[in-house]
C-alpha cells in the first residue's frame, strides 16, 4: 500500500463504473488498502451500495479509527460497508454473498485490487481465482450488463486477456500512466474491464 501512486487505483473505479450511464449500482471492491478505489467508487452518483472486502482486520481498524486519511470519509458514508473476509473465497463460493452472508444477491460491478497482477499473487492460494473456473464462479455473482474490473501492476497479459474473453462477453484494457519521481519519468499500470451482456 502506498499513497504515492494512486492514480490507477482511482481509475479502476472511475473507468469501471463509467461503463454505466443509468441505474442504481451495487458495487464490490476487493481490497481496502488505503481506500482510494473505494472513495472513487463513492464519488459515482449512481452508486447505491458499496461492499469493501479486506482480509486484514487491522487495515479495517485503521479506517474506523481515522488513522488513515480516507478512513473518516469511508466509515461515515452509509452506503459503504467494510467487511473482514477473504475476497477470493467469497467471490468463488456458492451460496455466499460478497458480504459473507448466505444471500445470493448479484452485484453490478466487482473491482479488484489485491494482487500485483494476474500472475503475481500476494498469497499463492489466490492463484485459483485467476482460472476459468474461478472467474466463472465470480461472474455468476455479477448481474447482466455488469463489470469486472482488475488492477494490475504489469502490462496487459495476452493469456489472461483471452481467459477473460472466454468468461465475459467483452473486454477492454486501459493503460494508466502516472509520474514516478523515483524513476525520473512515468510508470504505468493496467486496468482490465470485462463485461457481461
Amino acid at each position: 500500500m502506498s499513497s504515492l501512486f494512486t492514480e490507477a487505483e482511482i481509475q479502476l473505479a472511475r473507468l469501471g463504473l463509467g461503463q454505466f450511464d443509468s441505474g442504481e449500482l451495487d458495487v464490490v471492491v476487493g481490497g481496502l488498502g488505503l481506500g482510494y478505489t473505494a472513495v472513487a467508487a463513492l464519488e459515482n452518483p449512481l452508486l447505491r451500495s458499496l461492499v469493501v472486502v479486506e482480509v486484514m482486520q487491522p487495515v479495517i481498524d485503521w479506517h474506523r479509527r481515522g488513522l488513515v486519511p480516507l478512513g473518516p470519509e469511508l466509515t461515515s458514508d452509509s452506503r459503504c460497508r467494510l467487511i473482514h473476509g477473504d475476497f477470493f473465497k467469497l467471490a468463488t463460493e456458492f451460496g455466499c454473498g460478497f458480504d459473507g452472508s448466505e444471500s445470493n444477491q448479484q452485484v453490478d460491478a466487482v473491482l479488484l485490487d489485491i494482487d500485483h497482477s494476474p500472475g503475481h499473487w500476494l498469497n499463492p492460494g489466490n492463484q485459483h481465482f485467476y482460472s476459468e473456473t474461478g472467474l466463472q464462479r465470480m461472474a455468476q455473482k455479477i448481474r447482466a450488463g455488469g463489470v469486472f474490473g482488475l488492477w494490475s501492476n504489469d502490462p496487459p497479459e495476452i493469456e489472461f486477456s483471452r481467459l477473460l474473453e472466454t468468461v465475459f462477453d467483452s473486454l477492454e484494457t486501459h493503460i494508466v500512466s502516472f509520474p514516478n519521481p523515483y524513476l525520473g519519468g512515468e510508470s504505468a499500470n493496467t486496468v482490465y474491464l470485462a463485461r457481461k451482456t
